[in-house]
């Protein structure tokens, strides 16, 4: 019995640690623009600088939505998004606290709608 409870609290300890590093940040982003997305970029709100394109697929069709994924290396509340179309042209939002936010529903007119 004893090692039966021993497996048990080992796996318990092995999901709890998964679940800490399954991405915090991780969210669903949701194309609602109009237009065809070909990059996205994150940054810390506090910076002048855009990261890597993080978009998981070749284009992100409007109507359609993807589960962005990305490990930050630095404790961050607050990231901007930036996308762009084939064209090269861009739209940013700002301020998203990825630490309570799942999902970001980006729309036409600019503005983005959050959960």
């Amino acid at each position: 019995m004893k090692r039966i409870w021993c497996a048990a609290a080992f796996l318990f300890v092995l999901l709890a640690a998964s679940c800490a590093f399954a991405g915090a940040q991780d969210f669903v982003l949701v194309n609602k623009t109009g237009v065809e997305i070909y990059a996205v970029y994150i940054a810390p709100s506090d910076s002048e600088d855009w990261e890597e394109d993080v978009l998981a697929v070749e284009t992100l069709p409007s109507g359609n939505s993807v589960k962005i994924r990305f490990a930050p290396g630095a404790d961050v509340e607050y990231w901007d998004i930036r996308v762009e179309d084939s064209d090269g042209n861009a739209l940013e939002w700002y301020e998203f606290n990825l630490l309570e936010i799942s999902k970001i529903t980006l729309l036409k007119n600019g503005e983005a709608q959050y959960e």
